[in-house]
């Protein structure tokens, strides 16, 4: 009996799904066309710096993703607390490449946190490290789990003026260049902290 006989008569010789075939065939299409994200970095508790530059390193160990800009480092006062009622935030923007899908780059960032430790227990609390997705492409999404672009990054200056020094040229879909909305809010509550540096992962 000849080979192509015994493959139709095996039981466990299936055809392949049409839609593993489309997910397959999806892959590899994003594999050669990466996506442009940008993520917004933050933390008040610990060491700040060493917390940043650790978050920044394990996202350039993600399979799937290349980090390819570092902005420099902005301390910034708490938001929405009183005053004086936490320590102030080291914060940074990185650009990326990455091949990821929105969701799974969700649950990086997440498992990067859960990594330091970071706890929610209550909105606008003190956290070891803040990753957020400010945003992918030029994808708009009212997703509740993930809003894309991040739905307050055109009013908070600590992520629109490291974005801006590292991508002048920067728009967040629906609302425009990053360097005319920094310029109508200012950049009160911020302070570049030049003695400090964050780098790419090695």
């Amino acid at each position: 009996m000849n080979n192509a006989l015994n493959a139709q008569s095996d039981p466990t010789v299936q055809p392949v799904p049409a839609s593993v075939v489309e997910t397959v065939d999806a892959a590899d299409v994003t594999l050669s066309n990466p996506k442009w994200a940008v993520i917004a970095l933050g933390a008040n508790l610990g060491n700040r710096l060493e917390t940043l530059q650790g978050a920044i390193d394990a996202l350039g160990d993600t399979p799937g993703l290349r980090v390819k800009g570092v902005s420099p480092v902005y301390e910034t006062q708490p938001w929405g607390v009183e005053p004086g009622s936490q320590p102030a935030y080291l914060n940074a923007v990185i650009t990326l490449k990455t091949t990821l899908p929105p969701s799974s780059l969700l649950e990086r960032g997440h498992a990067i946190e859960e990594a330091f430790d970071r706890v929610r227990e209550e909105r606008w609390g003190p956290r070891t490290i803040d990753v957020d997705i400010v945003s992918y492409a030029d994808v708009v999404s009212d997703d509740p789990v993930l809003t894309l672009p991040h739905p307050r990054a055109h009013e908070r200056a600590f992520v629109l003026a490291p974005w801006h020094d590292i991508d002048p040229e920067a728009r967040i879909p629906g609302r425009g260049p990053v360097a005319a909305l920094l310029a109508a809010i200012g950049p009160a509550g911020i302070t570049p902290r030049p003695d400090l540096e964050l780098r790419l992962p090695e």
